[in-house]
């Protein structure tokens, strides 16, 4: 061990470790040192325990994978006990040990959502065997909840005691994530409550925000990660997109899609039984039957991509500033008056840009990964103000294909047919389809329908929104997610 990296001792005393007697050290620089041994606290602790003259301390440690020297260490829960020969030694160490612990911030209290239906139906099996042994190990107690049904998650939030909690976590997909968020903007304290730290175990179909704040530090998306990022406690902010049509209001953590790859997400839902595999070959299919819409997007461009677009006409400086003026904070009677409203615009200090249909996709990104395999906005970050546009308006069929294909990678936005840039605020105005002005689109937001227009996939359902015009703004750093760092 290098001492100048582990700092001086503070605390040090003899102890028997595996029948042996040793000396344990505490030092400045956070490291719990004995024999050949040394635990960083604040990466490897998670917690300890103490039994007679004993300290049961709990850590997680890297192991090396198989024999290969090339492969990546792997992580696994460890255990070291550590015998004093006094009460008092005992008493001293444990009191630092845990003050230790407590200065890191660390969560102590937990309210975790678990969605039973989402995904392979795995969570309540992921959370018994990975989530809920290292939440033990770190000593941080948690109440458990079953979502029963779509928006159940959101009910629970709306009346949640917030103060009994230092955080809530969502074993399943995004959208239980999405449906907290609401849950807390739409409460009479929205704007503390938003502040409780949110966090992401993955079990559900695309875990695109985990594997977002997993991947930005080269970790894989996998729960034991994800719950190790909430025990440590790290935390950073994340911008929330408000989208609103007249007085309805939605909030959006992940994304928004109209055109290809809305209708492939959405219309793909009728080959569920083919699992995974359903996303692909659906995929095919739109593809070769490809199709465009009309329509229209205006949108304040971030510094950097001014040159995207035209400048409005004044009948476009009307349409943003009437839409803008009907999602204002002052709210008609009859209105829920505490909910949070969106952040606050003055349009005419904006320089709006406007681009023109026929469109083959549009899509909006908060992160930079929509799903675990699909690396939609590679330039996308957690808390910019901004979202991240990719945009499609022509594209010859194979050339679309092979976009398709590079989406793992992000490379897709490379292509000469796709438009990338970023955007502070934004206007859709969605249309028909090119071919069949009889048929419209799918609005699909964080995996889920925002609004459908006639003659979609399933149009006789009811959804949040209308197949109009939609106001989509962003408060930067508005929610606070747990991170790996």
């Amino acid at each position: 061990m290098d001492p100048t990296e582990s700092g001086e001792p503070v605390l040090s005393d003899r102890v028997r470790v595996n029948g042996s007697v040793t000396t344990a050290t505490f030092t400045s620089g956070g490291k719990l040192q004995w024999s050949d041994r040394s635990l960083d606290v604040e990466k490897e602790v998670l917690g300890f325990s103490v039994e007679g003259l004993k300290i049961k301390i709990r850590a997680v440690v890297e192991c090396k994978a198989g024999i290969c020297c090339f492969a990546r260490p792997i992580i696994v829960r460890k255990s070291f006990t550590l015998e004093f020969s006094s009460d008092s030694s005992l008493r001293f160490w444990t009191q630092k040990l845990r003050e230790i612990l407590d200065a890191l911030g660390r969560p102590k209290r937990l309210f975790i959502f678990v969605n039973p239906y989402g995904g392979k139906k795995s969570a309540l099996k992921i959370f018994e065997t990975e989530v809920k042994p290292l939440l033990n190990d770190a000593n941080i107690d948690f109440i458990v909840q079953e979502t029963k049904y779509q928006l159940h998650a959101k009910e629970v939030v709306q009346d949640l005691d917030l103060t009994k909690y230092d955080g809530i976590i969502c074993v399943s997909g995004d959208g239980i994530l999405v449906e907290v968020v609401n849950g807390l903007l739409n409460r009479e304290d929205w704007d503390a409550a938003i502040r409780i730290p949110l966090g992401i175990v993955p079990a559900g179909t695309g875990n695109g925000m985990i594997k977002s704040l997993l991947d930005s530090v080269g970790q894989p998306c996998a729960a034991f990660n994800a719950t190790l990022a909430v025990i440590r406690g790290h935390k950073r902010t994340l911008d929330v997109a408000t989208i609103s049509q007249g007085d309805t209001r939605y909030f959006s953590v992940l994304m928004l899609a109209w055109g290809l790859v809305a209708d492939i997400d959405i219309e793909s839902e009728k080959y569920r039984w083919m699992g995974s595999a359903r996303i692909d070959f659906y995929a095919l299919q739109r593809i070769f039957g490809l199709r465009k819409y009309n329509g229209s997007i205006v949108f304040v461009p971030a510094s950097g991509y001014e040159a995207y677009g035209e400048p409005l006409d004044q009948e476009d400086d009307i349409i943003v500033e009437i839409e803008s003026e009907s999602n204002s904070d002052k709210e008609p009677a009859g209105t829920q008056q505490y909910a949070y409203h969106g952040p606050p615009i003055d349009v005419k200090s904006l320089n709006w840009r406007k681009i023109n249909g026929p469109f083959v996709s549009i899509w909006l990104h908060n992160v930079p990964w929509g799903g675990e395999d699909a690396m939609a906005a590679p330039d996308a970050e957690f808390s910019d103000g901004c979202l991240d546009l990719i945009m499609i308006k022509d594209c010859p069929k194979l050339s679309l294909l092979k976009i398709m294909t590079e989406l793992n990678s992000g490379g897709h936005v490379k292509s000469p047919y796709v438009s990338y840039l970023k955007v502070k605020a934004f206007v859709l105005q969605p249309g028909h389809r090119t071919e069949d002005p009889t048929k419209a689109g799918i609005i699909d937001v964080d995996g889920e329908v925002l609004a459908r227009g006639k003659g979609t996939y399933k149009c006789d359902q009811e959804t949040l929104m209308a197949y109009d015009k939609l106001f989509i703004k962003v408060d930067q750093g508005l929610a606070t997610v747990f991170s790996p760092i």
